[in-house]
């Protein structure tokens, strides 16, 4: 049986929303999927690790990355930038590995311009009070930040219809369940079916 390309997904939230860790469980319940590692020059947080969470670099040599047009979008979010490194991404996708990018909603623009197939989800909290008890909850900003945060999310929300998916993250085994869903109907499309099991079409079809 041939190998397909591996299908590439975006997944964007307003923070605190539980994006990652919808994500990460995401990983834990399905093979073949990936999240790709950004490279960020936001300061690394005391549970974060360097390669896993985020590649931690300096703005100098962001900057240098990002002119060498080695990310295939980036982005400056809360005054830090985030980028996505291109080479990384193309090959995981050729050897049909299936990859995550959570990224905002400038950077899923870029992406569509480059990848037009790629399939979008947006997650949105039930409601703006659990938003914000969600952001206290997390312990990692002062009130200022989270108030900024508060204010962001509105405009960050207001991109929600640009998406192919909406998942609301009420209850979280529903939301991971509904988000496992998409991937799974990715997997089942014609065009990859058909590349996946050409031999045995072919075959029924003699």
């Amino acid at each position: 049986m041939a190998k397909p390309s591996g299908n590439l997904f975006i997944v964007a939230a307003a923070s605190g929303t539980g994006k990652t860790s919808l994500v990460d469980e995401l990983i834990k319940s399905l093979s073949g999927i990936q999240v790709s590692v950004s490279h960020t020059t936001r300061p690394r947080r005391a549970n974060e690790k360097d390669g896993e969470n985020y590649h931690f670099i300096d703005e100098a040599m962001f900057k240098q990355m990002a002119t060498a047009g080695q990310f295939i979008e980036h982005a400056q979010v809360f005054g830090h930038y985030y980028g996505t490194a291109q080479s990384w991404v193309e090959a995981q996708l050729a050897a049909g590995i299936d990859i995550i990018l959570e990224i905002d909603w400038q950077g899923a623009e870029q992406i569509r311009r480059l990848f037009p197939e790629v399939i979008t989800v947006f997650i949105l909290p039930p409601s703006r009070q659990c938003l914000l008890e969600r952001l206290k909850a997390r312990g990692q900003d002062d009130q200022t930040v989270i108030e900024k945060r508060m204010s962001q999310a509105s405009n960050e929300i207001s991109h929600c219809y640009a998406f192919d998916y909406i998942v609301i993250n009420d209850e979280f085994e529903l939301a991971l369940k509904q988000l496992c869903s998409i991937v799974e109907t990715q997997r089942l499309r014609q065009a990859r079916q058909a590349a996946v099991y050409a031999d045995l079409v072919k075959d029924l079809l003699a």
